[in-house]
């Protein structure tokens, strides 16, 4: 998925491209993923751009900030040389972040801005609900490599481990959630197949009658 809405940082361009070919929704939506070392305690955080919240929804823009460096205890490790996985599952759980903007009014938010400043729970809700879009767009693996190398990452502080586990999914849940997923098709199958076989049935009743 690649057009004229995105704009990637070359360097990372074929993670970015994995990424989006998940979320076969947002290939019109405007997406700018830009570097910066203004986040603070973050690697990356998605956010709409302000200026395109006032006009028509399909003409909203926005903004995946990425932390060009780790900061570890005692180096900093360049983003782009981390596994080209863990860097596809940190993307793929900002554009969960995004799906979710996007069934928001402009109103619903504003409502998210602030909620996730004031209340850590409502963080936890808005994490998960992120890594839930992604694993429900086949990026289980990816967000699974993303967070096993957080949590065995000797490099990482264990307050950003802490973090991490506090709020976001664990990898005994993304399994978890992948199972219901299997599950869930599983039983769709079987009904479709059900629905199948009643209809042909049906054709085959209406065939003899017509005789």
């Amino acid at each position: 998925m690649e057009n004229n809405n995105k704009e990637i940082p070359n360097i990372i361009r074929e993670e970015v491209l994995t990424a989006l070919s998940h979320y076969p929704e947002l290939i019109n939506t405007r997406i700018r993923f830009k570097f910066t070392r203004a986040l603070n305690g973050s690697i990356m955080a998605a956010r709409p751009q302000v200026s395109t919240l006032l006009g028509s929804k399909k003409n909203r823009a926005y903004d995946i900030l990425i932390s060009p460096v780790f900061k570890l205890k005692h180096s900093i490790e360049p983003l782009h040389q981390v596994n080209s996985n863990v860097i596809i599952g940190w993307i793929g759980h900002e554009l969960g972040h995004i799906m979710d903007y996007e069934q928001r009014s402009t109103l619903g938010i504003a409502r998210f801005g602030l909620l996730y400043w004031l209340s850590k729970t409502y963080v936890r809700k808005a994490e998960r609900v992120a890594d839930t879009f992604a694993v429900h767009r086949g990026m289980a693996s990816y967000i699974l490599a993303t967070k096993e190398f957080i949590l065995g990452h000797s490099g990482l502080s264990q307050a950003y481990k802490d973090k991490i586990i506090s709020l976001y999914l664990s990898p005994d849940d993304i399994v978890e959630l992948v199972d219901d997923l299997q599950e869930s098709s599983h039983r769709e199958k079987d009904h479709i197949l059900e629905e199948e076989t009643t209809i042909s049935e049906n054709i085959q009743e209406e065939t003899i009658k017509s005789r």
